[in-house]
This record gives structure tokens, sequence and C-alpha cells, in this order.
């Protein structure tokens, strides 16, 4: 097995000089946080403590969290507050995110969620619903779907791709040997696979897209075979970033080492020989960073 793709110790206080986040400012910043609290929604952008809210929302572009703000599973890596939502869902959630959507005039947006696994369909008609009142309400809007894996059910994804967003999603976040220790042990490595490839042999006109955080402990070698697993698996787009702990709280997986910026471009330029469409790699990518500049090359 190879030696961990970085060696940056993280004994060392201060993260480095290539990780650097810019405070939230401007008026569009300010429009879309105004727009966000009158309306009620959740964002992924504050709910994960993205380093990118700043750049993303400046420049008009966010990424919606529907389905409530508590999730039911507890992976090691993310900031969103785990418990149990009790059944508990907002019907008219669908028709005030599609309104927030039209009243911004978006080219693109990315709907996520939390995991819901108290919810007989995981949240999955809420999310189909979302997303067809977003094409009534604002057709001209491109939709990305971020979705829980529904516990590897294909009957309640194929909800989903009936909405017909252009961009599904589902984040594979690590490599295979660190799977049930990096993420809730509901989730699982094949899971992921099976529900990005059931989205293209339900529609093969859907674009798919997954997710890996480096800084674990894993391998160059297990990212590159993580990739390739991806592309057997049809999906087309792919973020790479770098995990940084939220808290230092037990719950939360520890910051093993820091990845240089010329791994994350190595792999971007390994990705892209394997066929990927589109890939966002760097220090500070997440899942939606840039996602309507990926998108457009499909349109």
């Amino acid at each position: 097995m190879s030696q961990p793709i970085e060696l940056i110790p993280t004994s060392v206080r201060r993260h480095p000089e290539w990780i650097r986040v810019r405070a939230p400012f401007g008026e569009e910043y300010t429009r879309l946080k105004g727009l966000v609290r009158t309306l009620d929604l959740h964002t992924v952008c504050q709910e994960a403590m993205c380093p990118n809210l700043g750049e993303c929302w400046g420049a008009g572009t966010l990424t919606i969290m529907i389905l409530g703000d508590m999730c039911t599973r507890a992976c090691r890596f993310c900031a969103v507050t785990t418990g149990n939502p009790r059944g508990i869902v907002d019907v008219d959630e669908p028709r005030r995110v599609a309104e927030a959507i039209a009243a911004l005039n978006l080219n693109y947006v990315v709907i996520t969620s939390v995991d819901r696994d108290d919810l007989p369909d995981g949240g999955a008609g809420i999310f189909a619903q979302t997303v067809r009142e977003i094409k009534e309400r604002a057709p001209r809007t491109i939709v990305e779907v971020l979705t829980p894996d529904f516990s590897g059910k294909v009957s309640l994804m194929k909800k989903i791709v009936d909405a017909q967003p252009e961009v599904i999603a589902q984040n594979i976040e690590t490599v295979k040997r660190l799977t049930h220790t990096v993420r809730d042990r509901r989730a699982g490595y094949e899971q992921t696979l099976k529900i990005l490839r059931a989205v293209k042999e339900l529609d093969a006109t859907r674009k798919t897209k997954s997710s890996i955080l480096l800084g674990f402990g894993e391998t160059t070698d297990e990212v590159l075979e993580t990739m390739r697993d991806l592309r057997e698996h049809q999906v087309d787009l792919l973020a790479i970033g770098q995990y940084l702990r939220p808290t230092d709280k037990r719950r939360h997986y520890p910051l093993v080492e820091y990845i240089h910026p010329d791994v994350f471009q190595m792999l971007k330029e390994e990705g892209m020989k394997m066929g990927f469409t589109y890939i966002a790699s760097g220090p500070l990518v997440r899942s939606s960073y840039k996602a309507y500049e990926a998108a457009m090359l499909f349109r």
C-alpha cells in the first residue's frame, strides 16, 4: 500500500497557507441572507459551515437544504445536527423553496437535504415535489439535487429521477477502507455506487455527480481506486476537497493530514483521463462548488 497522500503534520495549529477562507460580505450576500431568513429556509452553506459561503453567496448562488436541519445519521465528518426529527415534515416547504428561487431568478440551484430515516420514504416525496415546484415556478433554472442514499432503495430514487432534475448527486465521501469509520454505519460505499448506477439505468440523460473528501488518512492509490469505481458506475461529475474537522469534539473524525494543492491538481488530471466530464479539485472545494460551471458543459 502506498504512503498517505500528504505528510504535513496536523499538530500545527494553523491551517497551511493555501487554506484561506474569505469572510462573507457584499450586497448580494446580504440580500441572499435576508431572503433565506425571511422564507425560513435552511442552507447547507450555513449548516455544514462551508468555507465557500462568502464566495458563492456573493456571486448569487446557494445550496438549499430541505426537510429540516436535523439529520438522523451521524457521519463523523459532518457539522449538521444529529437527532430524531420524529417524522415532522413541512409540506409547504417545496412551494416556499420554489418561490425563493423564482424571486432570485437563479440560473442554477442545488437542493440537498439531511437524511430522514425516520420517514417511510426517506423524504423522497418532498424532494421530488420540490424539484417539480421549481420547474413550474422557475422553468429557466437548472436544478441539481444532492440526495440521501435512501438506504439503497432504487424505488425511492426513481421518484427523484422522475421529477427530472438536470444533475443528481450522491456523495461517496471517502475511500472504501474508511467508509464505516468516517460515515454513519447506515451509509455504505457500495450503497452509494448502487444509487448512482440506478440513476443512469432509470434515465441515461440525467447527469450524475459525487464528491470525495481527503485528509482522513487515505492513500493516493485508494483515492484513484474510488475515482475508477465512480467512473465504472457512469458518474459524470466529481468534486474533490480537503476535510476540515468541524469541531474538536470526539464525535468528529480527526484530521490526519492536509493535502497539498499539487496533489489535488494531479488527481484532477488523472480523473479527466478516466473520462469524467468535469472535476472540481482543490483544498476548499465542496460538493456544490462551481456546480453551475460544470453543468454548462452539458448545455
